[in-house]
């Protein structure tokens, strides 16, 4: 009852009023507000977020102390990504949100196209540009040497010249230089160009699995949820060429043990790659390798339509 009139409240009594007298109205009264924008997708975005953010505090029943901590859990995320940091995209990535977009963005991977995946918290914009056949090991990096050689074609098959590849990984310590006091900047990184056959190559270490970082709140969260921190050892490629839909993927080393458990969701059967171990009867392409050493081929297949690079979640 209405302190000052004395009588029952009614839901909006006034036409656009955001007077709200009970939870039912709630949904409703925001979606009418925001049905204003005069963006098409942005009040389709927006409408569906409401409705089903509003629809999970339903649901769950929400208690004030429960919503309550999760805007400090998203206030902390913010608060913890910078340069060299993205908690954010940790968090997507650690929900499976971010291997969700990847695969709605590009369904036809296995028919047409190099299966996608996510872009991952640790790609920079910047990396330096090396010759084909160079090396990305630009400090001390122990580990099995490994070879790559990569070819680009379109759906037909037909090789892509021009090219820009970029690659990154972690070390075999599992660190990624940005993360790591102990390797040079762009350690583990370079971005070459492909030649007349859609063809490079270059030099580096095996790479390890890794744990992703656990000191800020993704690292309660994975340990509130009884689950493990690590992702299964991986090389990760952007494919970018004016013309072509830009290519994001990762290739998994096969025999890792955490193939079937990553943490962030974001391995398939198309990913995984041929990691052969080669014995010192077999001549590496290099003549300082001595032993045992590993070769890795790549046939990566592009689309054509928008060429964009994505936001770097670093610096």
């Amino acid at each position: 009852m209405n302190a000052r009139t004395g009588l029952e409240p009614t839901a909006m009594s006034v036409a656009g009023s955001n007077v709200i007298d009970s939870a039912d109205q709630v949904t409703p009264v925001v979606l009418a507000a925001m049905s204003r924008a005069p963006s098409p997708r942005l009040r389709e975005i927006m409408a569906s977020l409401v409705r089903h953010a509003h629809d999970f505090a339903r649901e769950t029943r929400l208690t004030e102390e429960e919503w309550e901590a999760g805007i400090t859990f998203l206030n902390r995320i913010g608060k913890a990504t910078h340069d060299r940091h993205n908690e954010g995209v940790l968090f997507s990535d650690a929900v499976g949100f971010s291997t969700l977009v990847c695969l709605l963005n590009n369904g036809n991977a296995g028919a047409t196209e190099t299966a996608s995946a996510l872009l991952g918290p640790f790609w920079r914009a910047n990396s330096p540009r090396t010759p084909n056949g160079g090396s990305i090991v630009r400090s001390e990096t122990q580990g099995p040497v490994l070879f790559v050689e990569a070819r680009v074609t379109d759906p037909g098959r037909r090789p892509l010249a021009g090219v820009e590849v970029d690659v990154w990984q972690s070390s075999p310590v599992g660190l990624y230089e940005n993360q790591d006091s102990d390797q040079a900047d762009m350690n583990l990184r370079g971005k070459f160009t492909t030649d007349e056959d859609g063809r490079t190559s270059f030099r580096s270490v095996k790479p390890a699995g890794y744990p992703v970082p656990t000191d800020g709140p993704v690292g309660e969260l994975l340990r509130a949820q009884g689950r493990h921190e690590f992702r299964p050892a991986h090389l990760h490629f952007l494919c970018f060429k004016p013309g072509m839909k830009t290519l994001i993927t990762q290739v998994f080393v096969d025999d890792d043990e955490r193939l079937h458990s990553d943490v962030v969701f974001g391995v398939t059967s198309h990913l995984i790659g041929d990691f052969r171990l080669r014995g010192p009867a077999e001549p590496p392409p290099a003549p300082d390798v001595s032993g045992k050493w590993y070769s890795l081929r790549c046939d990566f297949v592009m689309e054509p339509g928008e060429a964009k690079l994505p936001v770097p979640p670093i610096a």
